[in-house]
């Protein structure tokens, strides 16, 4: 393969692409939580939550797919590994079922986190004039604090 050329230094590229690294662990992370709920919700919301987590789990699978692309396209090996995704996120994983309404509490702060996540992210592409990571880094924050919303809509 060619030597890569798109305008950013080799520095700048890999610390965009560490921020991204972050941001993927936690989609992933938040990905596996929300297909886990998925699969364990019961109680009175069921069917409400079942059909809500698995719109999210699916908007949550493109989304890794976006990131992680976005990491390659800056000439940056994706990570992909549980152990390399525990390593570099910052959501913690939960252990056992926890009942309906703890699941929406713990998936409205995951989405938070992610949210902090690009902000940091953010501030690294815009550092670096990465103008491409900056938009799908923004994009991801936007559906996130509109996803957070409507979960904290649900236990208010």
């Amino acid at each position: 393969m060619s030597k890569i050329d798109i305008g950013i230094n080799e520095e700048d590229r890999n610390a965009v692409a560490q921020h991204l690294k972050n941001l993927l662990a936690d989609s992933y992370t938040l990905y596996l939580q929300t297909h886990n709920f998925h699969w364990n919700v019961t109680g009175p919301m069921f069917t409400q939550l079942h059909l809500m987590f698995e719109e999210h789990y699916n908007e949550l699978a493109i989304a890794v797919d976006d990131i992680a692309e976005r990491i390659r396209s800056l000439d940056v090996a994706a990570p992909g590994t549980y152990g390399a995704f525990s390593e570099l996120s910052s959501i913690t994983e939960v252990n056992g079922v926890p009942a309906a309404e703890e699941m929406v509490a713990l998936l409205t702060k995951g989405h938070e986190q992610v949210v902090k996540t690009c902000r940091k992210a953010l501030s690294a592409a815009q550092q670096a004039d990465d103008e491409s990571s900056a938009a799908l880094i923004s994009d991801r924050m936007r559906v996130h604090e509109k996803t957070a919303w409507m979960l904290r809509a649900l236990i208010s």
